[in-house]
């Protein structure tokens, strides 16, 4: 009787407060149940190829560090050939990071618009200085590029005064945040033929993160839930408004294409600070 006494407090206590689900559900497994049972998707979502979204078998990247936290070849092909694929597209990310998907993306657009932590909220938060010098190492002095600051549960997504073409989330991964933003997109940045892409909806492209995924889908909405689709050999989720031949999610994948990469290696001009 023990246990059961326990787990009827536990139950009395989410009710009373249900942010303490979050704290429940604090490993994947708990959170591929919660996606299981919420929204019949146990495996993931389902899988579409890139071919279905772009047009193009070829692109060129850059630049790219390889380094952690980073994007993969095949996620920046991805982003890279959308925004190609629209005619003056203005483009919105959360999480700049070191800014290499902004500055890849910055001469294929109209605009760019990227919003990051201010240098004293990462301080804060008790970050290494080195991490807070990398942000926006490649996107601070890029002409098309504006720089937003501060944290996107606070931020007002009114303030760029425009919806966007193309919107890439990809700030922090936990699920209240990925949840807040998204809503906050679907709410002030996102018109009716706006493409809303998520970064690190896997761990890799073969391997879930169902708290993200689980965000993901509260976030837009039981109306736009099955149109999110996962994009094939990325880390990325995509809505595009429109629906898709899908295959169901799986693992291990048996792949049924490949990529070619061709790798050029240049140095980062830093500026020169003698030594006092």
């Amino acid at each position: 009787m023990g246990k059961i006494s326990k787990a009827l407090k536990a139950l009395w206590w989410i009710i009373r407060k249900p942010v303490l689900l979050n704290r429940v559900l604090t490993d994947e497994d708990s959170w591929r149940s919660h996606v299981r049972d919420t929204y019949r998707l146990p495996d993931g979502l389902p899988v579409i190829g890139m071919d279905q979204l772009i047009k193009t078998d070829s692109v060129s990247l850059g630049p790219m560090t390889f380094l952690d936290g980073g994007s993969l070849p095949t996620d920046m092909m991805l982003l890279a050939s959308l925004a190609e694929s629209i005619r003056d597209c203005n483009y919105f990310e959360i999480g700049t990071w070191r800014g290499e998907s902004v500055a890849t993306l910055a001469s294929r657009v109209k605009s760019c618009y990227t919003l990051c932590l201010t240098d004293e909220e990462m301080q804060a938060m008790g970050m290494h200085e080195k991490t807070i010098e990398s942000h926006r190492l490649f996107s601070e002095d890029l002409d098309n590029v504006t720089q937003l600051r501060g944290d996107s549960r606070s931020f007002d997504f009114r303030s760029p005064g425009k919806r966007f073409d193309l919107i890439f989330i990809d700030g922090d991964h936990h699920f209240d945040f990925i949840k807040s933003d998204t809503r906050n997109v679907f709410e002030h940045l996102v018109h009716d033929n706006s493409i809303v892409v998520w970064h690190d909806y896997g761990f890799h492209p073969d391997q879930v993160r169902f708290e993200v995924m689980s965000a993901i889908l509260e976030g837009v909405g039981p109306g736009r839930a099955g149109k999110v689709y996962h994009v094939a050999h990325t880390k990325c989720a995509i809505y595009t408004g429109k629906s898709y031949a899908f295959s169901p999610a799986g693992f291990p994948v048996v792949p049924d294409e490949y990529f070619m990469l061709e790798l050029i290696r240049k140095k980062i001009k830093k500026p020169h600070h003698p030594a006092q």
